[in-house]
């Protein structure tokens, strides 16, 4: 029996609490009190039942409903003012009217929540509790999680999780390993493992949807006659066309270069911004030579710009 009757109060959540915030209340109050954790500790095992309690209680929409209603108590237990019989839906076999009126898809839910409700009543000792939910981080990095890859989590109490990445995945994705999270009460199934995942900046490749974006230095002959050069993708090197009279900010585009599609979606490209990039040493010969150009090839880049109108 719940010594404190705010299910709300065991969990340390407001009224108005999302069903997130309230697994996240419990995942974090069983990984402190769960009996696995705390042996030979009845009080530790004591509350770990009532927050256990007051979990399976909050996070059943149906139930919640009902306990904000005010129609049954803190353990479930429907008020006797308004506590409907069964008899008075049995007038379809096997309880079926019953069923529908509490949103059972079947007779197996049903029964399953009929004998849910007589063993609260005969003070929650057979109560089977899921098991908490475990939260983790998983740094990963620009080509692992864009062509995808298998990892190994090493777990707080030392087992180690196989994770398989999916190609495409996304920056603080979240990847949900069902059963992996901590062991149920009283034969109650195990939680998850939510493994969020953080994918790290890259010198190289920048994401923007499904498409990837690099920036390539080409050299200054390159700009101006063109020509083929080598081009990094996420599959290895490509070579690419540069047209004659490239200017830094050109924009080229390798088509299904980028990163690989969710079922049913075309996989995305890669755009190639170029960036015209000048010898690092002063060339005197190349001095000479451009003096002499501009002097009978004038030519103003700015013009098109307020600052080139005025000039």
């Amino acid at each position: 029996m719940m010594k404190n009757s705010d299910p709300y109060a065991l969990l340390g959540v407001a009224k108005d609490a999302t069903t997130k915030q309230i697994r996240k209340a419990y995942t974090d109050l069983a990984k402190k009190l769960h009996p696995d954790i705390n042996p030979n500790n009845p009080a530790a095992e004591a509350r770990f039942k009532e927050v256990s309690a007051a979990h399976a209680l909050l996070a059943d929409p149906e139930m919640r409903a009902k306990f904000d209603r005010g129609e049954i108590d803190a353990e479930g237990h429907e008020k006797a003012a308004e506590r409907p019989y069964y008899r008075d839906f049995a007038d379809q076999p096997a309880g079926g009217k019953y069923a529908e009126q509490e949103g059972f898809a079947n007779e197996e839910d049903l029964q399953a929540f009929m004998a849910d409700l007589f063993a609260r009543r005969s003070g929650g000792h057979n109560i089977k509790a899921k098991g908490g939910d475990l939260n983790y981080r998983l740094d990963v990095t620009f080509l692992e999680a864009a062509k995808g890859d298998k990892k190994t989590v090493t777990m707080p109490d030392g087992r180690t999780l196989k994770i398989n990445i999916p190609a495409g995945l996304r920056h603080q994705q979240s990847l949900r390993l069902r059963g992996q999270g901590l062991a149920g009460y009283n034969g109650g199934p195990p939680g998850d493992a939510y493994v969020e995942v953080h994918v790290k900046a890259d010198p190289v490749f920048s994401r923007k949807d499904d498409d990837i974006h690099v920036e390539v230095p080409i050299s200054l002959n390159e700009a101006i006659l063109g020509g083929k050069i080598d081009v990094p993708t996420i599959d290895g090197p490509v070579t690419m066309t540069i047209p004659k009279y490239a200017n830094s900010g050109t924009r080229l585009r390798l088509r299904d270069k980028g990163l690989p599609a969710a079922k049913g979606k075309q996989r995305g490209h890669q755009f190639v911004t170029l960036k015209v990039v000048l010898p690092s040493e002063s060339d005197g010969e190349l001095a000479t030579f451009i003096e002499d150009w501009a002097k009978s090839h004038p030519y103003n880049p700015r013009k098109a710009t307020k600052s080139g109108a005025k000039a």
